[in-house]
């Protein structure tokens, strides 16, 4: 189960980004009114067993600024549904649709041990 922390102000995205300082966090980016969002969601949810990483929500519909700021932060292309694995501030991995995985989380933090 993913204990999910909205992102639904500016000022939540930084302390999300702060927070990775401390502790990798991965923020997804959720359209909900998109079948392929509500699937990549469902299948993280299903296969979530990571210990060490906080999870961010962000209904990009309801708040597509704070989608278009973390674009811009993280130097990404803006998809829909979208995630990003970010460490220390900055992200170390990215993606969007069916290649939204858990085992692709695994993967990525596996290559970069800390």
């Amino acid at each position: 189960m993913i204990d999910w922390k909205v992102l639904d102000t500016p000022e939540k995205l930084e302390e999300a980004i702060s927070a990775s300082h401390h502790q990798d966090i991965i923020i997804f980016k959720h359209s909900t009114t998109c079948s392929v969002s509500h699937m990549a969601k469902m299948r993280l949810e299903g296969e979530w067993d990571l210990k060490n990483v906080d999870a961010y929500y962000l209904d990009l519909k309801a708040y597509r600024q704070i989608s278009d700021h973390i674009a811009e932060r993280f130097q990404v292309h803006h998809e829909s549904p979208q995630i990003l694995l970010v460490r220390k501030g900055g992200c170390l991995y990215d993606a969007s649709h069916f290649d939204i995985t858990v085992a692709e989380l695994k993967e990525t933090l596996s290559w970069h041990a800390a």
